[in-house]
């Protein structure tokens, strides 16, 4: 395979952007369905697509960098703009959501009796579960620090595995935890507008947390074939981003919809 010959990387014709849109749109109905207590084989069978998308489109980057070498410092300049870019989009994501919590919580309506929680509704203690959660993702945080200070420096690799490995523990923890949450709530998503905001955003991140945790997976695979290096770690810094973009929404989670909502 011959070296590039210039610093940028013209992209080849993928199928994966159109099947994962495709996918999501598919997970996105099947989600609607599952929730209206209708047929689930919609739900799983875009999750499958989803899963199979994400597999080919990381294994096809990872080979343009680490095969091909298409990743120069100007490549790696407009991924980073691009990620930072994803992010911002996801966070307008979380905005929206927000704006229709406080919208309800701030001026409740008759239909709730104008009060916030609604009467009808048990929240979830603050400090059980929920704050249980909240110091799982802050250990995580801090391992996946350790392990990104680990990796700018040489021969530290094992120190990276430790902290990546830690660190995707602690996310499936949370996520067993949010499960276990969900299965010992005393109201459904169904129980008017405190219901329904309240699993759309927990529910929302609880999303972003699997897909934080499986990219941080890819990351401790890359990580023991030994595939990043002080002045090329993209994937992993882009996982950090996002795994940290995760935490920060779940500390406003925590205080807003769990502590002050309550």
């Amino acid at each position: 395979m011959s070296k590039p010959q210039h610093a940028f990387h013209l992209v080849a014709p993928s199928p994966w952007p159109v099947l994962v849109s495709l996918a999501v749109l598919v997970l996105g109905v099947g989600g609607a369905l599952y929730m209206h207590q209708m047929t689930p084989l919609v739900f799983w069978i875009g999750l499958t697509m989803v899963l199979f998308g994400m597999m080919g489109w990381f294994k096809d980057i990872i080979h343009e960098a680490v095969v091909e070498k298409h990743h120069s410092e100007v490549v790696q300049k407009g991924l980073r703009y691009g990620m930072i870019l994803f992010i911002v989009s996801e966070l307008m994501f979380f905005v929206a959501f927000f704006w229709a919590f406080f919208d309800a919580s701030l001026f409740p309506t008759a239909a709730i009796g104008h009060e916030w929680p609604p009467k009808n509704i048990t929240p979830v203690p603050p400090f059980g579960l929920p704050y249980l959660n909240t110091l799982i993702l802050l250990l995580s945080a801090t391992s996946l620090t350790w392990a990104h200070a680990a990796i700018r420096h040489k021969n530290q690799n094992k120190a990276v595995n430790q902290g990546l490995l830690i660190t995707v523990l602690l996310g499936v923890i949370f996520t067993i935890v949010q499960i276990f949450e969900y299965i010992h709530t005393d109201f459904t998503i169904r129980d008017g507008v405190y219901g329904s905001n309240f699993y759309l955003l927990t529910g929302f991140h609880g999303a972003h947390v699997i897909i934080g945790t499986i990219f941080l997976f890819v990351c401790f695979v890359r990580s023991i074939n030994k595939e990043f290096t002080p002045r090329h770690h993209n994937g992993f810094e882009f996982a950090a981003w996002y795994w940290h973009f995760v935490d920060v929404v779940w500390l406003f989670l925590f205080v807003f919809v769990y502590w002050w909502g309550s």
